[in-house]
C-alpha cells in the first residue's frame, strides 16, 4: 500500500480509501456479514481510510462501521459526516450547520461508531443559513475536547474553505470525481493545493458506470438510487455509455479492467488526491486496490482526457435539488 499525507495533519492515509455508503443503502440490497468481512480484507490490504456518514442508512452504516473495526481501531483512519437531517422514514429534512446541532450530530456518531475520537470529521454539506465560521468554530471546540482530531468539508466552494480554513485549519475536502465528473479541475483543485488541503474524491468510478458494468437502465436494482439520477437516465445513459466504451477499450489494451483504470486516472492527477472508490464486495475491492500498480503512460493520459474531456458526460451529477447544495 502507498500512502499519502492528510493535509495539516501528522496522519498518512492509504492512496486508496474505502467509501462504505453503499453497504447500508442507495445501491440495492445490503448485507452486513459481507459488509464487514470486506471491511476486514481492506485493512488486511492496508487500506486505512474509513469513510461513512450519520445520514448513510439513518446511522446504520456508522453501527456498521464500528463493529467492523473493533479490535483494529489502530489501524484506521476514522472519517465520518454530520449535516443531513433524515426522519425515521429516511425522508430528507435538510441540512443543519448550527452549532448546537454540530455537538448533537459528533457525540451521536461517537456512540454508534464506539469510538473516542473521530479522526476526520466533515460538513456533508454547507448550511447556507448558517455562516461557515460558526459551524467551523463549532467543530473546532470539538477538536480542542478530543472528539474529533481534524475536519473536512464536503461540497464546499472555494471561497467557502477559505473561509473555513482561516477559521480552523481544514485537513480536507470532499467532492465528486472521476472522467466523468472533472468540474473540480477549474478551481476547487488549485485552491486545495494552495492551502495544502488533501482532495478526497468520492465517486472515482461514477457511481459505477465507468466500470463498464451497466449496459441498460434496467441493470439497476429496482431501489437502486442511481434510477434517479440524471446522468442514468434515457438519452444521457446511452451518451454516456459511449464515454465508458473508451475506457473499456483501453482498459483491455492495457490488460486491466475499466474500473482500475479510471482509479489509476485520479491517481495520476497529483499526490494530493486520495479516492476512496465504495463497494460492499471483497473482489472488487481487491480489484480497486490493484490500480495502484497500473502504470500510465503520458500518452494514456492524453489519450483518456481525449476521450473525457471536462464536461463530457450527458446529464447533472444530481437532480436540480441536489445540485442546488454543492459547490456552496
Amino acid at each position: 500500500m502507498r500512502h499519502r499525507i492528510l493535509g495539516h495533519s501528522p496522519l498518512t492515509v492509504s492512496a486508496i480509501g474505502l467509501g462504505c455508503m453503499g453497504m447500508s443503502e442507495y445501491y440495492g440490497p445490503q448485507q452486513m456479514e459481507g459488509s464487514v468481512a470486506t471491511i476486514h480484507r481492506a485493512l488486511d490490504l492496508g487500506v486505512s481510510l474509513l469513510d461513512t456518514a450519520d445520514a448513510y442508512g439513518r446511522g446504520e452504516n456508522e453501527i456498521l462501521v464500528g463493529r467492523a473495526i473493533q479490535g483494529r481501531r489502530d489501524q484506521v483512519v476514522l472519517a465520518t459526516k454530520f449535516g443531513f437531517m433524515r426522519d425515521e422514514r429516511g425522508g430528507f429534512l435538510g441540512i443543519n450547520g448550527r452549532p448546537a446541532y454540530v455537538r448533537q450530530a459528533c457525540e451521536a456518531s461517537l456512540r454508534r461508531l464506539q469510538v473516542e475520537t473521530i479522526d476526520l470529521y466533515y460538513q456533508h454539506r454547507v448550511d447556507r443559513t448558517v455562516p461557515i465560521e460558526e459551524t467551523v468554530g463549532a467543530m473546532s471546540r470539538l477538536v480542542e475536547e478530543g472528539k474529533i482530531r481534524f475536519l473536512g468539508l464536503s461540497e464546499a466552494s472555494p471561497a467557502t474553505l477559505r473561509r473555513a480554513h482561516a477559521t480552523h485549519p481544514i485537513s480536507a475536502l470532499q467532492t465528486e470525481y472521476s472522467l466523468w465528473s472533472r468540474d473540480p479541475e477549474g478551481q476547487i483543485l488549485p485552491v486545495c493545493a494552495e492551502l495544502e488541503i488533501t482532495f478526497v474524491a468520492y465517486s472515482p468510478l461514477g457511481r459505477g458506470f465507468l466500470t463498464g458494468r451497466f449496459k441498460r437502465f434496467e441493470d439497476l436494482a429496482p431501489d437502486d438510487w442511481r434510477r434517479n439520477s440524471p446522468r442514468f437516465q434515457a438519452e444521457n445513459f446511452e451518451k454516456n455509455l459511449a464515454l465508458v466504451q473508451r475506457v473499456v477499450e483501453m482498459a483491455e489494451s492495457k490488460g486491466s479492467n475499466p474500473a482500475q483504470l479510471a482509479l489509476a486516472w485520479v491517481l495520476a492527477q497529483g499526490e494530493g488526491i486520495v479516492p476512496i472508490p465504495g463497494t460492499a464486495h471483497r473482489a472488487h475491492l481487491e480489484e480497486n486496490v490493484a490500480a495502484l500498480d497500473l502504470p500510465l503512460t503520458l500518452h494514456d493520459l492524453a489519450q483518456l482526457n481525449e476521450a473525457s474531456p471536462q464536461g463530457a458526460a450527458a446529464g447533472d451529477r444530481y437532480t436540480e435539488a441536489g445540485m442546488k447544495m454543492v459547490n456552496v
